[in-house]
């Protein structure tokens, strides 16, 4: 018998091909179903926009880049914003992103997570507003002040481990009947759109990152550091250019091979030329029924 309860995070997609609904059931964790690849992309477009915001007083980083670009691939392709829970697929109702940063720069502090929401319709520097704006609050009071998941967490952390682990089953459960409370579901990084850690900011390559069975997020990506790389140019002739490597893992249940195949096209596209990411869309397209 179906749970009549709405999420407040999504809605169940009704019309799947029947092969899509009958996945979720086979494979029913999502580590069960993580596809992990490498993409590289162009940096020639993002070191141009990175510099010329440079020159009018403005911060700009990879990363800004890199979700604000996959901000937007969401948002034209809506197939790739779903998740899965408790083998239904739901459409996400909007579009968020969760890292982790340290919250003093100096070292010697644990790291934070933080979550951002998002409509869709946002241009990349409305993107790295929001992104710079939650770091700033973090980094600038050196951790003092604690995010909504660092409340949860320690609310969490002065239980009992037997306690602590019984908390987490009946959290889970009550996301996958979904009575999960707002308060949990809000601060929670896991219930997001797309995870990023970024590994180049400490000078290391790109990590696949295992996405979580806690929450919706079905998106992991890790930066690597830049490289050189020898690549083919539009005449199919050998030239060297500066790459940036992507790691990703993705829950394979909720869109189709070619949804993700489009999603990375786009996404190369819109890093190649961040400045087409300068102008906001109306409005972020629907997914099916």
């Amino acid at each position: 018998m179906e749970n009549g309860m709405k999420r407040r995070d999504g809605r169940k997609i009704k019309s799947l091909d029947p092969f899509m609904r009958v996945v979720p059931h086979v494979m029913r964790e999502r580590s069960d179903s993580m596809i992990m690849f490498q993409e590289d992309f162009v940096c020639d477009g993002m070191d141009a926009y990175i510099k010329e915001k440079k020159a009018e007083g403005i911060k700009v980083t990879y990363i800004d880049i890199v979700a604000a670009g996959i901000v937007r691939m969401l948002a034209l392709m809506p197939s790739l914003n779903r998740f899965i829970m408790n083998g239904r697929v739901y459409a996400r109702n909007n579009i968020s992103f969760s890292y982790a940063l340290q919250k003093d720069l100096k070292g010697g502090s644990s790291e934070t997570t933080i979550k951002l929401e998002f409509a869709g319709t946002e241009t990349l520097m409305e993107v790295r507003d929001k992104i710079q704006a939650a770091a700033d609050e973090v980094t600038k009071t050196k951790g003092t002040v604690d995010t909504e998941t660092d409340k949860v967490a320690a609310i969490l952390a002065k239980l009992p481990d037997w306690l602590f682990k019984f908390a987490v089953t009946i959290l889970m459960w009550m996301d996958k009947h979904n009575c999960l409370p707002k308060m949990v579901m809000d601060a929670s990084p896991f219930h997001t759109s797309f995870f990023i850690t970024n590994m180049k900011s400490l000078g290391i390559n790109y990590v696949f990152h295992h996405v979580y069975n806690f929450g919706t997020a079905g998106i992991f990506i890790g930066l690597g550091k830049d490289k050189t790389k020898v690549v083919a140019d539009l005449d199919d002739q050998p030239e060297v250019r500066k790459m940036l490597p992507l790691g990703v893992v993705i829950d394979e249940r909720f869109a189709e091979g070619l949804d993700w195949a489009k999603g990375m096209k786009q996404l190369k596209r819109l890093l190649r030329d961040p400045h087409m990411l300068d102008k906001p869309i109306e409005k972020k397209n629907e997914d099916i029924d």
